[in-house]
């Protein structure tokens, strides 16, 4: 401010009174103008950094379509000083908790009464979770869990019109515009993206499986367990929308997903 102070006297002794303090105003909201410039282009910066985390989001209850950035330690809840609370008495005080590392984000039962499921399965040790893992506390509260949002469309269905339409953000499905409700479990959802994303062509059994397991994992599933989990999603789908079966089975070729438009 001092430094404005001088070079309005200086003005003023030059050119006079309104003179100076016109050219004292500007100087003052060029200034203030290049601070909100670097306000926005800040902000903006942490909102795309945001992005790079992983999420967790919440799939049941009130809690459902709720979203947490696992940019530091998280953990599951009654108590109210927990991150993510969940108020009823099946969930112990402190139940479970996720801790972002740079090997990945690893879940913890912390001795909790009913227990932390992941895809179905207990956790008895810290786990490392994988993308689109869903996370069960005790029988009341489901999660998703998702490496970044940075890499999911914002509307992944906003081009298709069929009758079946995904969504890679949430990993939510709708059926005949009813949501599948409680959702697709990870392999479900991984095999139907991979149909979906190719709707109308046929997908060949190995590329499900290694969609669905992993390349890694792949080479141990046999044509059976891939079998028993194309017939789970189809009675997923069939208890919504009986009248279409949507995943045709193409003998000796693979597999197709029948989407058609929408009534």
């Amino acid at each position: 401010m001092e430094k404005y102070r001088n070079v309005q006297m200086a003005l003023f002794r030059r050119w006079g009174a309104t003179v100076a303090q016109i050219t004292i105003s500007l100087l003052y909201y060029k200034r203030l103008l290049i601070s909100c410039c670097i306000m926005v282009h800040s902000k903006g910066t942490m909102a795309d950094n945001l992005e790079e985390y992983p999420l967790l989001i919440g799939q049941t209850g009130v809690l459902k379509g709720q979203r947490w950035v696992l940019n530091k330690p998280l953990v599951i809840g009654r108590e109210a000083t927990c991150e993510v609370v969940i108020p009823d008495r099946q969930v112990s005080r402190f139940h479970a908790r996720l801790t972002p590392t740079p090997e990945g984000v690893i879940l913890e039962d912390m001795g909790s009464k009913n227990g932390t499921h992941c895809n179905g399965n207990p956790v008895a040790s810290p786990m490392t979770l994988q993308d689109g893992d869903n996370v069960q506390i005790a029988l009341v509260g489901q999660f998703i869990f998702l490496t970044s949002d940075a890499t999911m469309p914002l509307a992944e269905s906003a081009d298709r019109h069929g009758r079946l339409r995904l969504d890679l953000r949430s990993r939510q499905v709708w059926v005949n515009q009813q949501q599948v409700d409680p959702p697709l479990s990870a392999l479900q959802f991984h095999v139907l993206h991979v149909l979906y994303e190719n709707q109308g062509q046929v997908v060949d059994r190995q590329g499900l499986i290694a969609a669905a397991w992993g390349d890694e994992q792949a080479v141990g599933v046999s044509d059976q367990a891939l079998d028993a989990l194309i017939r789970r999603l189809r009675d997923r789908l069939a208890g919504i929308d009986p009248e279409l079966p949507y995943i045709v089975t193409v003998r000796g070729h693979g597999l197709r997903l029948d989407n058609p438009a929408s009534d």
